[in-house]
């Protein structure tokens, strides 16, 4: 007889608490535990701690008879060919479903962050380069991509998107970042979980939240917010992405705010989380984050008042392996069954309850890097890439020239890849590991692009000199950029600037490309070059992407999704900075930065026509529609982004300058135009003020409409009337662009 909890016509909660009941205490508990099949005790981490406490959790044999919550990265901790790794998996749910009475399955995650952390798996860009795309639409494409293949092989669950709002760019995962600025992080951020989810996928929305903002941008470091920063900034990309994008899991961060680690925070896990933004799926930890309640935050006497605290705190599930959350230690009954029917219930939506459960997986060959992901890969790096400058036309460059090619990333897959690909997450530990996938490096993809070129060694009789410079990721130190990989100051690494200056100073035009995880000072030699290209990390078609913009065959159409410094010390005040953040005042140092928020050239000229706006007058509670023609007044196909800004004069606390508030692209062909439509609801302009409240106040705004943070096109003054109106949890996040 089919029991309530395996009748597939009863919703999921229905089947979870039926089959809770069921259970007993160590049944229980091995819901809310994981395990690391191969995560050995020797060689280099891919998480903080991991030999350490990898020797010190509990063994899949020993779980067995209780069942496993979660499997932790079967793909993605060794190299395993892909239909080999997909048999293995699902021999794997096998001997958890048979060992248990309940015959359950763990729920399988994997990393995804630049694609299916897997080998022979599909390279992405990094997530900076999908915030330099400005192209939600084109991000949730290629997550569902990510996630269709993840779920072909028995993954249920992706450790992505990070929504951490970049605040230093020193921190070294600042390349994991989509950006500087919460309305791009958020849009861009759900477009991504959006896609991943309708591809059947759970996402985990990370790092939840402040990791971004720690004290000079060190890993794991306190975090110094204030509650206005955190509401206002930090916090806006989660609440969207649970809100609009349907994202099923958070992860917590490793820091602390006010002393308060994110693991044992219940107001952001419980209260923010779950009682106000109404998020119903699970939360697991950061890889070994309750142990670091111990033995790095030091607040819990133990292992098993970490789990007590955690628990209480609102995480559900301890990853990657169980350490703290012990079946032979019974936790608090209440948050026991608390936490253990949102696994179930989360269980029961991905079918893995149910008798009839979802085939095996494993038969035949696994392609996970077919030509529509390799195609889709170069769309969105061809998308990010950004021409920075382009003073003495140095792009697109001859198809016959004689050019100088320099610096060793020109010729290294490295430059391509962040610390999250394959590659550099797992293959660096396998030496004489084929890299499984084509990367072809700048050096060769130009070689291809141009081939009446003539690429030489050195400067001399060159009519141009490509100066290639940048990042090589890695993890805890083995890079100069990704996790643990923390600067400093933002000088380029290695001595790449005394490349620069002997390239520039043999006067032979000059073409700076950087290729990073972060934005490095170029104001020493930005205004010698002929132009200036940044890709950050663009994935295994990346090299073709910028080598495309290069020849002109592709129009750069990326913007910054965080702003380059002109100096390394100097840090560039984030643009969302108040008047006192910004240039002006009493001091020595100039955070103006180089090139602002937003900022990107075109190989093609525009015009953006007077706007018209239908109601410059609205209530706080209204609405108001901004139209604008923009056309292409070149001879070359290009795309423009139109970036909308808000600018409020006067507030009750400080404000930004300007907040970005909403964009759009618009791809026009040579003489074309089109209308854009912004949508624009008084809620947005609303925020934090002196008494915790976010609210939306009468009085003047302007909008501008603009090609950065900096550079203005229009101004739309506007003025909000009727009362003070206080917003909360069910307010309108979003301007609407729309391009006719």
């Amino acid at each position: 007889m089919v029991k309530p909890w395996q009748d597939t016509t009863l919703p999921a909660a229905v089947r979870a608490a039926d089959l809770l009941a069921r259970m007993t205490t160590e049944e229980k508990t091995a819901q809310i535990t994981s395990v690391w099949i191969g995560a050995d005790t020797e060689g280099a981490d891919v998480a903080p701690g991991q030999h350490t406490y990898a020797a010190r959790s509990a063994a899949l044999d020993a779980l067995l008879p209780y069942g496993v919550g979660h499997l932790t990265r079967p793909f993605g901790t060794v190299p395993v060919e892909p239909s080999e790794g997909a048999a293995r998996l699902a021999e794997l749910q096998r001997a958890i479903r048979t060992g248990n009475r309940f015959s359950l399955p763990a729920i399988a995650h994997e990393e995804c962050l630049t694609g299916f952390t897997a080998w022979q798996a599909t390279v992405f860009p990094t997530p900076l380069a999908w915030g330099a795309t400005f192209d939600p639409a084109l991000v949730t494409e290629m997550a569902r991509a990510i996630g269709t293949s993840m779920r072909a092989v028995g993954i249920h669950q992706g450790l992505a998107p990070v929504l951490d709002v970049v605040r230093d760019a020193r921190w070294g995962r600042t390349e994991e970042a989509i950006g500087e600025d919460p309305y791009l992080v958020g849009t861009i951020g759900t477009a991504y979980v959006r896609g991943l989810e309708a591809a059947g996928v759970v996402a985990t929305l990370k790092h939840f939240a402040g990791y971004s903002a720690s004290r000079a941008a060190r890993n794991h470091a306190p975090a110094p917010l204030g509650p206005r920063e955190l509401a206002d900034v930090i916090l806006p990309p989660f609440e969207m992405a649970v809100r609009d994008g349907g994202a099923r899991s958070v992860m917590p961060a490793y820091n602390d705010i006010d002393g308060l680690p994110a693991h044992a925070h219940p107001g952001l896990l419980s209260r923010l989380l779950r009682e106000e933004w109404g998020f119903t799926g699970t939360v697991v930890s950061d890889y070994y984050g309750v142990s670091l309640l111990e033995e790095a935050h030091r607040i819990a006497d133990g292992e098993r008042a970490a789990a007590r605290l955690a628990l209480a705190a609102g995480v559900d599930v301890e990853l990657p392996a169980a350490r703290c959350f012990d079946p032979a230690d019974p936790l608090p009954a209440d948050l026991l069954e608390r936490s253990v029917l949102r696994v179930l219930t989360q269980k029961c939506e991905l079918g893995l309850l149910d008798p009839q459960q979802e085939p095996a997986v494993g038969a035949g060959p696994v392609d996970l890097n077919p030509p529509h992901m390799r195609e889709l890969a170069r769309a969105v790096a061809e998308e990010s890439v950004v021409l920075l400058a382009n003073d003495y036309e140095g792009v697109p460059l001859r198809g016959d020239a004689r050019i100088a090619l320099l610096g060793p990333l020109a010729h290294e897959q490295a430059a391509m890849l962040g610390c999250y690909t394959f590659p550099r997450h797992v293959g660096v530990h396998h030496p004489g590991l084929p890299t499984g996938i084509e990367v072809p490096t700048l050096a060769e993809a130009l070689r291809t692009e141009l081939p009446g070129a003539v690429f030489v060694d050195d400067p001399a009789g060159a009519d141009v000199c490509l100066a290639v410079v940048g990042d090589r990721s890695g993890l805890f130190g083995r890079g100069s950029s990704g996790e643990g990989c923390d600067a400093e100051d933002l000088a380029l690494p290695y001595g790449q600037g005394d490349l620069l200056d002997a390239v520039l100073d043999s006067g032979t035009p000059t073409v700076i490309v950087v290729l990073s995880g972060r934005p490095y000072a170029l104001g020493r030699w930005a205004d010698r070059a002929a132009a200036v290209v940044q890709a950050f990390f663009p994935g295994q078609e990346g090299g073709g992407a910028v080598a495309g913009v290069l020849s002109g065959r592709v129009a750069p159409s990326g913007r910054l999704p965080v702003a380059v410094p002109r100096n390394p010390g100097g840090q560039p005040a984030p643009y969302l900075a108040p008047p006192l953040g910004r240039h002006g005042f009493p001091s020595t140092v100039d955070p103006t930065p180089l090139y602002p928020f937003g900022h990107g050239l075109s190989t093609t000229t525009f015009v953006w026509e007077a706007p018209h706006c239908e109601a410059p007058e609205l209530p706080t509670d209204g609405e108001t529609t901004v139209r604008l023609t923009v056309r292409n007044t070149g001879e070359r196909p290009g795309t423009e982004v139109v970036q909308l800004y808000l600018h409020d004069p006067v507030g009750t606390v400080t404000r930004p300058e300007v907040r970005l508030v909403g964009y759009a692209r618009v791809p026009l062909g040579p003489g074309a135009s089109a209308e854009v439509r912004a949508t624009f609801p008084a809620d947005l302009a609303g925020y934090t003020g002196a008494d915790g409240r976010r609210a939306v106040e009468p009085g003047a705004l302007e909008l501008r409409i603009s090609a950065s943070s900096e550079h203005v096109h229009h101004t739309v003054p506007l003025t909000l009337t009727g009362p003070v109106r206080e917003v909360g949890h069910t307010r309108r996040m979003r301007c609407e662009m729309r391009v006719k």
